[in-house]
């Protein structure tokens, strides 16, 4: 018999308790939107393109976010590539929405949401993230694709890259 490492067996343990606790049908539906919305970074880049429509004196300042949020998302698939470590795989999860690949670490949609969050607020002057992230991250874990440190860990990634291109758009006043 396999044995298992402490860790990945309480990180399993906990997903499957979210999933008992809030995994309900309208939460599930709702999850599941969020995994469309998020997947491969579509609905960020999406955002973005429509605040750079939209705004046009900070034009380039939405561009220069939405490449921010895709360079995020590329960071996270190159690290998931890196760190090669395989989706919840136990008797005790529920997978509940097909992904693209075996890999969990760290959670994409985590690192674009993020990032988007960071970029996006500090365009529109408000804090997304409080409102963005908490949902997606629960989202990964309700629908047994991520660990909760695959999430935490996009997160960070999404958080650092935001930051970074965040500082490079500070002090950009609109193109007149």
């Amino acid at each position: 018999m396999l044995q298992r490492r402490p860790a990945a067996s309480r990180e399993t343990a906990v997903v499957a308790q979210v999933q008992r606790r809030i995994g309900r049908p309208g939460v599930v539906g709702a999850a599941r939107g969020l995994s469309m919305f998020g997947e491969h970074a579509v609905g960020w880049i999406v955002g973005g393109a429509f605040g750079a429509l939209i705004d046009r004196p900070r034009r380039r300042e939405w561009v220069i976010a939405t490449t921010g949020v895709v360079a995020a998302h590329a960071a996270s698939v190159v690290l998931k590539r890196l760190a090669r470590r395989r989706r919840p795989m136990d008797e005790a999860v529920q997978v509940l929405v097909d992904t693209p690949s075996w890999y969990s670490f760290p959670s994409s949609h985590a690192t674009s949401t993020t990032a988007a969050a960071v970029l996006y607020g500090g365009l529109m002057g408000r804090p997304l993230a409080p409102v963005l992230v908490p949902p997606m991250l629960a989202s990964r874990l309700v629908l047994g694709v991520h660990y909760p440190t695959d999430v935490l860990a996009g997160s960070a990634l999404g958080a650092l890259v935001g930051m970074a291109v965040r500082r490079r758009l500070r002090g950009r006043g609109p193109k007149r």
